[in-house]
């Protein structure tokens, strides 16, 4: 039977509930997103390359499981789409960057095989800024790709790094899809593109086969339609990997406990002030809303140097990362201009400025758990603006404005965080609501980002596409 269009912005729920249902097989469902990511895909700059052939493989898989009584669970027969940074055997992993486009990795990411083994179906290998924007890309044009396209106003960015990643779940070309963060690039393209995305705390998901690109700060998550979605998908990703010396010893299951009838926010004073007028507005009534579910408080965040020591961090590690990029000659062929030269700089930076911004980074991480554990969630605008135009600078458009630092000091400290839409700004363009919690407390984050999406309807809302 075929699949009712509606349904290219449904949740990973719904469409399991159909799947077994019989309203659909699991190839049937295939086909319904490949079709859409080859036809729509360009539109948006949001694919690298289609898996069609071992997509429907896998699909073919889901349904002979399926009919024998064989459930691995709620992905089971879901179509995913994952961010060019992961190695997937047989299908080529660009990184986003030219000189790579067709390069071959021989092996599986291990997210890669733990959606696998839980039966999702791998349906595309979705965009991303080249180098996953370590090279210090300025405009929107950074990819072999093409700039990515925002689906709720073509002229505008999707984000980055995960750029393909944000437009293809805000498109609906796929119901969810894997992305990674290390400053902002799953909560930049989620938010842009009026979708969730999770950030899970650093270790909780391994990292192996996965593009390096700062190995102390690097995180895989989720950009989903709805924050059950994204805990769905990190109950099949998360855990201790042998291959991944940095991967928490620590079990994860979504959902874990029962959810607590009332919050404690805290919103950090300021958080507002210089962000674009609607961007104001739609958060101010975001805080009435999390008053109906609970208390809050205003705080400032500690007086630390969070952006210095995130940007001191990420360059130092880029560079040891890429340097063999850097004496091939291959940097050369990036797309953006001001990428080319990126890793030069990098390249001396004393090692003392990489010693002394850990120091300083241990202490962000105890004052921020200090702060963090008084309460249920920090929450705040998730960016200052909503995306910019392609003609356009980042710089230009978004001169006098300025996101709060909980970005960075959240990053630095490697704890978890979500960002969910919350309303539209100019030209029509999603805003979104920020929430940032304890190291591996995603449960509660979830559980706070659905309580707000109960309350809301934001994230149901979908671009004309």
């Amino acid at each position: 039977m075929p699949v009712a269009a509606e349904l290219a912005f449904a949740s990973v729920r719904v469409l399991g509930q159909k799947l077994r249902a019989g309203e659909f097989t699991a190839c049937e469902l295939a086909e319904f997103f490949l079709q859409r990511l080859e036809t729509l895909g360009s539109r948006f700059n949001a694919v690298v390359r289609v898996t069609r052939e071992t997509a429907l493989e896998a699909a073919a898989q889901a349904d002979r499981e399926l009919k024998a009584g064989q459930d691995r669970g709620p992905l089971h027969g879901i179509p995913y789409g994952a961010k060019d940074l992961l190695a997937t055997r047989g299908i080529p992993t660009s990184w986003g960057a030219a000189p790579y486009k067709d390069r071959l990795i021989d092996e599986d990411a291990t997210v890669i095989i733990r959606l696998r083994a839980a039966g999702a179906v791998l349906v595309a290998k979705l965009a991303m800024v080249e180098i996953a924007g370590g090279m210090g890309y300025r405009q929107a044009n950074a990819a072999f790709t093409g700039p990515g396209l925002n689906p709720w106003d073509i002229k505008t960015w999707a984000g980055g790094s995960s750029s393909g990643s944000g437009s293809a779940v805000g498109a609906g070309l796929v119901p969810f899809a894997i992305g990674s963060e290390t400053w902002g690039s799953i909560v930049t393209p989620a938010g842009y593109c009026g979708v969730t995305g999770l950030r899970p705390t650093y270790g909780r998901v391994s990292r192996h086969g996965a593009m390096a690109l700062s190995w102390t700060m690097d995180k895989l998550g989720v950009l989903s339609r709805a924050a059950d979605d994204s805990g769905l998908v990190l109950h099949a990703m998360a855990g201790a990997d042998p291959l991944d010396p940095s991967a928490a010893q620590r079990p994860y299951r979504y959902p874990e406990d029962p959810a607590p009838k009332t919050f404690k926010f805290a919103t950090l004073k300021g958080a507002a002030d210089k962000v674009q007028t609607e961007i104001r507005t739609n958060y101010l009534a975001s805080l009435e809303v999390l008053k109906t579910l609970g208390t809050l408080d205003e705080i400032d965040l500690p007086n630390l140097p969070y952006s210095a020591v995130a940007s001191t961090i990420i360059a130092c590690e880029m560079a040891a990362a890429f340097e063999g990029m850097v004496d091939t000659g291959d940097v050369w062929e990036l797309t953006a201009p001001e990428d080319r030269p990126g890793c030069h700089a990098a390249l001396w930076i004393p090692a003392k400025d990489y010693i002394n911004a850990f120091r300083v980074r241990r202490k962000i991480q105890v004052e921020l758990d200090d702060l963090l554990a008084k309460f249920d969630a920090v929450v705040s605008p998730t960016l200052a603006t909503v995306s910019p135009p392609l003609d356009q600078s980042f710089g230009e458009y978004q001169r006098g404005f300025s996101s709060s630092q909980i970005g960075g000091a959240g990053n630095v400290a490697g704890v978890p965080a979500i960002t969910v839409p919350n309303g539209f700004g100019e030209g029509g363009r999603p805003t979104a609501l920020q929430f940032v919690g304890r190291a591996f407390d995603e449960n509660r984050l979830l559980t706070i980002a659905a309580a707000y999406q109960s309350a809301t309807e934001w994230h149901k809302r979908t671009p004309m596409v």
